[in-house]
């Protein structure tokens, strides 16, 4: 820092590198369960990384870092997100997480953020959880991709809206271009086999493209 000009030591982030990551996984991941129709809370997504570091600190607790919102359609539906830290997720990990959402009579899903690897069999212990687990890797968290000015605009149909879709062109569900349910987007969305999704691209050219493409 001595040798940083006084007009760009402002721009140089002096905190731990650790609770960086933290906060924009963090945000990436609030910013999806609101897009997932949970409810959020604006002033956690707004959270400022300084804001952030006086609440949990420069080196976080993984505890305090947890997550559990409702559905706004059906509150009494929740999801949680535990961060698991550095270590690799064995079977005796996927244990005491089982064992600590036991009680979680409303809970409906159950998303694990990691920073190691996750054992095949930490894989199908986790598999017994009466709710559906998610897992993404902290570093696929530091950005949100929807936010990037190259990608396009995705909107889920609902199951109405898709059987409108299909009606009006005639067409199956498996004649609609298909999207894997491990696309990047379809994880961010939460999206499952046989949910339809509108794509918009803008062209300069074209002007708006629409397009859809089926989970598969």
């Amino acid at each position: 820092m001595e040798n940083v000009p006084s007009c760009l030591s402002s721009f140089i982030d002096t905190g731990s590198r650790e609770s960086h990551r933290y906060y924009l996984a963090r945000r990436t991941t609030l910013e999806m369960l609101r897009d997932r129709g949970y409810d959020v809370p604006t002033s956690e997504i707004d959270l400022s990384l300084q804001e952030f570091r006086s609440v949990f600190s420069q080196q976080p607790n993984l505890e305090q870092l947890r997550i559990s919102v409702p559905l706004l359609s059906d509150p009494t539906k929740k999801v949680m997100v535990i961060f698991c830290g550095n270590e690799v997720v064995k079977k005796p990990t996927a244990t005491r997480i089982l064992q600590q959402i036991t009680n979680s009579a409303d809970l409906h899903k159950l998303i694990l953020i990691l920073e190691n690897k996750i054992t095949a069999q930490a894989k199908q212990h986790l598999k017994l959880c009466r709710v559906k687990v998610e897992d993404f890797q902290i570093t696929d968290l530091l950005v949100n991709i929807t936010k990037h000015v190259l990608m396009p605009k995705h909107e889920i149909l609902s199951s109405v809206e898709k059987d409108k879709l299909l009606k009006k062109f005639s067409v199956g569900e498996n004649q609609i271009p298909r999207m894997l349910e491990t696309d990047a987007v379809a994880r961010y969305y939460g999206l499952e086999k046989g949910q339809v999704v509108k794509v918009t691209t803008d062209s300069d050219v074209t002007g708006p493209l629409v397009t859809y493409r089926c989970v598969m």
